[in-house]
């Protein structure tokens, strides 16, 4: 016998209907929600890419942020799947915009051995003769100095770069100066005799010097005023510091106080040559990535051995009356020098460093005294071997 089954009722067939149809919208919301938030999330990426690649193309490099998560995850290891972790030094990025004849030679020889050895990355311009730069100049050299693998170091004779003018984070600045008078006659001679590496080292750097200005006397050259002895030739070492402005190289009162400004604002430390070994125990403590150990590195044999080197030879000394004369048109430059050294002082002072100034010839001092032309005769032979009055 045959059994039939009832068809579904009306009612049971409409709430069938129903149940598909909830559970079909309920699928279609899903989807719909998921792919908003995969288009959201698209879109977000874009975003961050594109501001990204415009901050790398404003500042010259990678943005901060950028480059805080790629050291953050870390980096992958050459031929390696693991990660290996990055960890920079604070500061990672240090400029010595070294002065001429400020123990700067004496400084990089260092600072090859201590690259070597710490693993930063050294580049020492050898751009003597462009201190002073266009602004496109400046924009340039300020790029790719913050384009260079950090940690790292740039050295090179030039006037200070302002780099939050150009929109750049600012680095670390360092420098060394000594005696403006001493400063002057270790270039004046260098032009002329070169140093103990070779009697063809002058040639290099001054070949078309005449045997008349070769052998041109000192003390001739400061009382009859001779370009070379007289200013702006001898307003040296504060455009270093003042910075690239026309103004600088001028000497007045502006770029006097300009340049004490610039030191209190943007230099951790500016040493004095006559103390360079308290300015190295300083910057060992300042910056240990850079400069750990230098101290004992510069009193190491192998280096003496070097650094007798960079002595300038024939060195003379002026006579009392030209050495006055020399002082009084370098009354800014020693200023200046009194301003850094006073606060070089009290930096000494802050770390807790109580070492004493290594005996040297200081002219403003040696011009309050009469009696001291035999005194001076005497040194001047020493300090043609003495190697901390290296440049």
């Amino acid at each position: 016998m045959m059994t039939f089954r009832n068809p579904p009722s009306h009612k049971h067939l409409s709430g069938y209907m129903r149940v598909r149809s909830r559970r079909g919208n309920w699928l279609a919301v899903v989807l719909l929600r998921i792919s908003r938030r995969d288009l959201f999330f698209c879109l977000t990426a874009l975003l961050v890419f594109c501001l990204g690649s415009v901050l790398y193309q404003l500042d010259g490099g990678a943005p901060k942020v950028l480059l805080d998560v790629g050291y953050y995850l870390g980096r992958f290891a050459g031929g390696h799947g693991s990660l290996a972790p990055r960890t920079l030094p604070f500061p990672s990025q240090i400029v010595y915009n070294r002065v001429g004849k400020c123990g700067s030679r004496t400084i990089v020889l260092l600072l090859r051995m201590l690259a070597d050895r710490h693993q930063f990355t050294l580049i020492s311009s050898d751009i003597h003769n462009k201190t002073r730069l266009t602004k496109r100049e400046q924009e340039n050299l300020i790029r790719n100095i913050s384009t260079t693998p950090q940690p790292f170091l740039y050295t090179r004779h030039v006037h200070f770069l302002n780099f939050s003018r150009f929109r750049t984070d600012e680095p670390v600045h360092i420098n060394i100066i000594r005696d403006p008078i001493n400063r002057f006659l270790s270039n004046y001679f260098f032009r002329r005799f070169g140093d103990w590496r070779g009697e063809e080292n002058h040639v290099v750097r001054t070949p078309g010097m005449k045997d008349d200005e070769r052998y041109l006397d000192i003390n001739t050259c400061i009382l009859e005023s001779y370009p070379e002895c007289s200013n702006p030739r001898l307003f040296y070492i504060i455009p270093y510091f003042c910075g690239q402005h026309p103004q600088c190289r001028e000497p007045c009162l502006w770029a006097l106080e300009t340049a004490k400004q610039n030191v209190l604002d943007h230099y951790l430390l500016v040493g004095v040559l006559e103390e360079l070994e308290d300015v190295l125990l300083l910057l060992e403590r300042l910056l240990p990535h850079f400069f750990s150990d230098v101290l004992n590195i510069y009193k190491s044999p192998e280096y003496r051995k070097l650094g007798n080197m960079t002595g300038t030879v024939h060195k003379q000394t002026p006579n009392l009356e030209a050495l006055q004369v020399l002082y009084e048109r370098m009354e800014y430059e020693y200023k200046f020098y009194n301003f850094v050294k006073a606060q070089f002082h009290l930096t000494k002072r802050k770390i807790g460093l109580r070492s004493g100034p290594k005996p040297s010839r200081r002219y403003s001092s040696v011009l309050q005294r009469k009696d001291l032309q035999e005194e001076l005769e005497e040194e001047d032979t020493e300090d043609s071997l003495d190697w901390t009055e290296h440049t």
